[in-house]
């Protein structure tokens, strides 16, 4: 092997993509900041900030390492969080706690599928919004959105994308604050409000804040709900990516059909897998954690500085109502199983 080829042919494309991916990791130190001072999800500062900087992906030397960063580093980031997850944690919840986080996932979805056609949308737009509100927040909404395929309309699908990013973003802000208020009115102990957080609320680091800062019982339930939901990702994209190799016709040249998964979700599964067997050390896990969370924060940074402010004029009501109704669809049923089966 020509060890001076190899290095040329490795240096090129980091030359190319070299300044667009320094300004997303610039806006995303400024977001993971901000998230740490507000105490408000990193993923919104950092799609805010980065569309604050659109001018950047018109033109110039940044426009390939921000394509870059959102699209291959949003997977490697998507891949990683299969660290966070073990097969031990998903079997001590127990049966019961499971079957909700399938079903209420399931039914989610669903919901949003029903919902997003009665309001004149696309089933794609229900799936997006659905599964961002039933698994992990922001970062359902990007794996899922990754892989949808690629149409010419994909300027609409990063818009819905980003809308998603933002109102799921600003729901689970407000849940983090709101549902600890809601659990202590309706009277649940530190298990059943453990498993009511880590079953509703959007994200991980609200779900997991809202927990502990009720209790360290509630706290540990609501993580471990929570983390529960993020493994949900991986059966819902393979669902999702098989829906849309079947439905895909090839055109006149007879393309071939999607791969079976894409490797990035092979990646996330073969990680849980290597992580239940205790294979990872914690201090590689809890490095690559963090790793997985800067790669997403930065690969929302460049989503944002893809999109354009005056396509969100004309979004209007109905795709909020969608949202909000999937977050209230979602909180009471996670309500109904826990008073049937206390």
């Amino acid at each position: 092997m020509n060890l001076s080829l190899t290095l040329t042919g490795w240096r090129q494309p980091a030359r190319t993509n070299f300044h667009g991916v320094l300004m997303s990791v610039v806006v995303a130190v400024a977001a993971i900041s901000l998230a740490e001072h507000y105490h408000v999800s990193a993923m919104l500062f950092a799609l805010l900030l980065g569309m604050a900087l659109n001018f950047l992906s018109i033109e110039g030397r940044c426009v390939p390492g921000i394509r870059f960063s959102a699209s291959t580093l949003l997977r490697i980031g998507i891949a990683l969080l299969g660290v966070r997850i073990t097969l031990a944690q998903i079997t001590a919840l127990g049966a019961m706690p499971i079957a909700m986080v399938v079903l209420s996932v399931a039914l989610t979805i669903g919901f949003g599928i029903v919902l997003a056609k009665m309001l004149g949308y696309r089933n794609r737009f229900g799936v997006l919004t659905g599964g961002a509100v039933g698994i992990c927040g922001a970062s359902a909404a990007m794996a899922i959105a990754a892989v949808m395929p690629a149409q010419a309309d994909d300027n609409v699908k990063e818009r819905a994308t980003i809308f998603t990013v933002i109102g799921v973003s600003t729901l689970s802000t407000a849940a983090m604050v709101l549902y600890p208020m809601l659990v202590t009115a309706l009277g649940f102990g530190g298990q059943h409000a453990g498993v009511f957080l880590g079953g509703t609320i959007h994200d991980v680091a609200q779900a997991v804040g809202a927990g502990y800062g009720m209790s360290k019982e509630t706290g540990d339930v609501a993580t471990i709900v929570k983390l529960l939901r993020v493994a949900m990702l991986l059966p819902v994209i393979l669902v999702i990516t098989l829906s849309y190799r079947r439905a895909h016709v090839a055109g006149p040249s007879g393309g071939p059909k999607p791969p079976l998964l894409p490797w990035f979700v092979v990646a996330f599964a073969l990680l849980v897998a290597v992580n239940s067997a205790g294979l990872i050390p914690a201090a590689l896990q809890q490095a690559l954690q963090t790793l997985s969370t800067w790669l997403l924060v930065i690969s929302m940074a460049a989503i944002g500085m893809k999109s354009h402010l005056k396509d969100f004029a004309t979004v209007g009501l109905k795709p909020i109502v969608l949202m909000v109704s999937e977050t209230v669809f979602l909180a009471v049923l996670v309500i109904a199983f826990i008073f049937f089966t206390r």
